[in-house]
């Protein structure tokens, strides 16, 4: 809306019309800064403002989170006891903001935008149908490991194709000139234009790999891999909120100065595109979604993501994390949510070729709780981890 708000508006300015000129205050539409705060404080009021009612909402639904029994995790049920009744499936409330906000804020069409917000989408989809099998059958398991991990796969397939094939953000379909020039498709440094398949990372200047189609089940693997991982961080009040934010808050810089020339060719050396510091609208946004589901999702919770919320983030996460060409980088900002994710690979590995736990419980955050750390404690601490993560993986833009 804001951006079609300023090309009516320069349309109009340019031919000289009397209410143009003495509108020049819209000429603040075309900034992707202006319009990324805008987006991020309009999510943040929406949440605070529709919350109550979703939260009501729910509860009159009665979609109450299912909380395993004593025998399936012992102890940790009795610390988790009164978390019984609070109902789950509050990602609605992150989706339907983050979704608005970009519609108001954001050019839609962008290639970038909207495969992060179609694959966002339909990761939260896939999520609902998991938390309503849940509550229907009043059990912590829905829909199968094995179907649920098919359905990521065709979402992640699809989002990375279209990645691939996008002329505007592989350069393929494009002349020489446009790529040369940075019109289209990615360049690296001085006319350095690089496929979509070059795989890099900041400390190096040149891409590490070229892995042409074959980067599309990487791709896919990307997006299944974040997805997952933030659905398993979401298991204490707020956590995986909280790491949310800060990694959002990490790539949406990325995007920005990814889609800026000077910063990113001249100075930090990063792949550039000058589609993707639209990018940074659509992640301010999922930033102010955060922030105001935070409100409500903060211990004691009244109201949970559920997968509708967990899936769809980590999904959104991985896309943008794809399109801004720092794939690898992802494993530092989201170093949280790799923590989460490698604590139950571990765990499972160890415990079925040793017949021995490594933890006492994962994934990692239900270990430092058995320990005896508070659950405001581990959450606290988590996002102070998240937050250094975040500006790390940032400090090495420009180390070389």
């Amino acid at each position: 809306m804001l951006p079609a708000i300023y090309d009516y508006w320069l349309n109009a300015y340019e031919h000289g019309e009397s209410w143009a000129v003495s509108c020049r205050f819209l000429n603040l539409f075309q900034y992707i800064t202006f319009r990324a705060v805008s987006a991020g404080l309009l999510a943040f009021i929406l949440s605070l403002l529709i919350g109550p009612r979703v939260i009501r909402r729910l509860i009159s639904l009665k979609v109450n989170q299912p909380i395993r029994t004593a025998a399936e995790v012992h102890k940790l049920a009795e610390l988790q006891g009164g978390k019984i009744g609070t109902p789950t499936m509050g990602g609605v409330l992150i989706l339907g903001t983050v979704l608005i906000s970009t519609l108001i804020c954001a050019r839609p069409l962008n290639p970038f935008v909207a495969v992060c917000a179609c694959t966002m989408a339909a990761c939260g989809l896939l999520g609902l149908c998991d938390d309503y099998k849940k509550v229907k059958e009043k059990k912590s398991d829905g829909i199968s490991s094995r179907q649920k991990l098919m359905w990521q796969l065709v979402i992640a397939l699809i989002a990375a194709s279209f990645i691939f094939f996008k002329p505007e953000i592989s350069g393929f379909e494009a002349t020489d000139a446009a790529i040369k020039s940075g019109e289209a498709g990615f360049c690296l440094g001085k006319n350095n234009p690089i496929g979509i398949g070059a795989v890099c990372f900041p400390l190096f200047k040149i891409p590490l790999v070229d892995l042409h189609w074959m980067v599309i089940p990487f791709f896919a693997l990307i997006i299944v891999g974040c997805s997952n991982a933030v659905n398993l961080t979401d298991g204490l009040d707020g956590l995986a909120t909280g790491c949310t934010i800060s990694s959002a808050l990490a790539y949406s810089l990325l995007a920005y100065l990814a889609g800026h020339h000077f910063m990113a060719v001249e100075y930090l050396v990063i792949p550039h595109n000058i589609y993707i510091g639209e990018l940074a609208v659509f992640l301010m946004a999922l930033v102010g979604a955060a922030f105001g589901f935070l409100w409500f999702n903060c211990h004691p919770a009244k109201m949970f993501m559920g997968d509708t919320g967990s899936l769809a983030i980590g999904g959104a996460l991985g896309t943008a994390a794809i399109c801004t060409k720092q794939e690898l980088l992802l494993v530092i900002i989201g170093g949280i949510f790799v923590m989460e994710a490698m604590s139950v690979i571990l765990q499972v590995g160890s415990f079925k070729l040793r017949k021995k736990r490594i933890f006492k419980m994962s994934p990692i955050h239900h270990h430092f709780e058995l320990l005896g750390w508070h659950e405001n404690q581990v959450i606290i601490r988590f996002w102070i981890l998240s937050i250094m993560f975040a500006l790390f993986g940032l400090a090495i833009l420009k180390i070389l």
